[in-house]
């Protein structure tokens, strides 16, 4: 892996950051800041949620590549991160054959952004110092609305499939077993920002008999495997969690199944996205499209980790349409200071 570097980057980027479209450490290339782009060259139907940063003239609710070429970015060192996940180091090494890839087809060195809360993934992008990643399904739209972020692939099945459902966990011994059943409970979400672990709840449990923040008490437990594990521990009654993640855990024979027990499910939603900085050269983000799907993942670890058959496409505008409703029914205001 000559091109490939894995290196820890500090995740407190302080909100009081000027925005830059500036290249990764190891680029010989200068930072060049954004400027806001005025109504007049960007009225508000053209907007939309984006930063006024950022334009959609095109109408597919993710910023365009600005139009002037001198705007555009083709960093010689490409910085991709993923999800902030827990085990951060054990994810990590399983990005490394497809990082090595990414190299490959790009012909950039390739560093690996270690984070550990989505604020700093996303503050990363909208300063310029993150270029490639991998977003969870809640912090996708702040990502596209704060930071210019273009999504494009989501792991999945060679028949288009994908997606994961929202699970209620409860311990296999509890008492619970019906969703009204949690009312005066210690119930974990996960942040406010996550879409398993607390928007899709504050929005469909109502109808299932409870009102999250009404009927029970919100705890935050920072992740869905604090969620799980609190769950089994005793810490929680239940929690509401993404089941990719936990169906991941149980695998690495961080919990069995048989401690606990589901007592709701949703319909799938939409995964992990994976996409690129806006305003990188089109040709670069081209060869990074290509990278991502023409990666086998059969036989690697990541094939392991997430048994699909590899990245399929995906259009932000319809697929994170039912993950943009639960946001708006719960009156999520896209801004820095609400990500985390």
């Amino acid at each position: 892996m000559k091109k490939l570097f894995a290196i820890l980057l500090t995740a407190a980027i302080l909100f009081s950051l000027p925005v830059y479209s500036a290249f990764a450490r190891g680029s010989d290339e200068p930072e060049r800041m954004l400027e806001p782009i005025p109504d007049e060259d960007c009225p508000p139907d053209q907007r939309g949620e984006l930063d006024h940063y950022y334009c959609d003239r095109d109408g597919d609710l993710v910023a365009d590549r600005p139009a002037e070429e001198s705007k555009w970015i083709d960093p010689d060192t490409l910085i991709f991160s993923y999800t902030p996940v827990r085990g951060p180091v054990v994810y990590e090494d399983m990005w490394y054959d497809f990082l090595d890839h990414l190299a490959s087809v790009t012909g950039r060195e390739v560093r690996y952004y270690t984070v550990e809360y989505y604020t700093a993934q996303i503050q990363a992008m909208r300063a310029g110092r993150l270029h490639v990643a991998g977003i969870s399904t809640g912090p996708t739209p702040f990502a596209v609305n704060l930071a210019g972020y273009v999504p494009f692939a989501i792991m999945g099945g060679e028949d288009g499939h994908f997606g994961y459902t929202l699970q209620v966990y409860v311990h296999a011994d509890s008492d619970i077993h019906s969703m009204e059943d949690l009312r005066g409970r210690r119930v974990a979400h996960v942040t406010e920002t996550s879409n398993s672990g607390h928007q899709a709840p504050m929005a469909l449990f109502p109808r299932e008999g409870v009102s999250p923040g009404e009927d029970y008490e919100i705890e935050f437990s920072g992740s869905h495997a604090a969620s799980a594990l609190g769950v089994i521990s005793g810490e929680y009654d239940a929690a509401p969690v993404a089941s990719e993640v936990v169906d991941r855990m149980a695998q690495r024979g961080q919990f069995s199944k048989d401690e606990i027990r589901i007592i709701y499910e949703t319909d799938p939603f939409p995964t992990t996205s994976y996409g690129y900085a806006h305003n990188l050269h089109p040709e670069l983000a081209e060869k990074i499209r290509e990278a991502f799907f023409t990666y086998e993942f059969a036989g690697t670890p990541l094939g392991e980790e997430f048994q699909v058959d590899g990245f399929i496409p995906i259009s932000y505008k319809d697929d994170w349409e039912i993950i943009r409703t639960i946001q708006q029914y719960n009156e999520v205001e896209y801004t820095l200071e609400a990500i985390d």
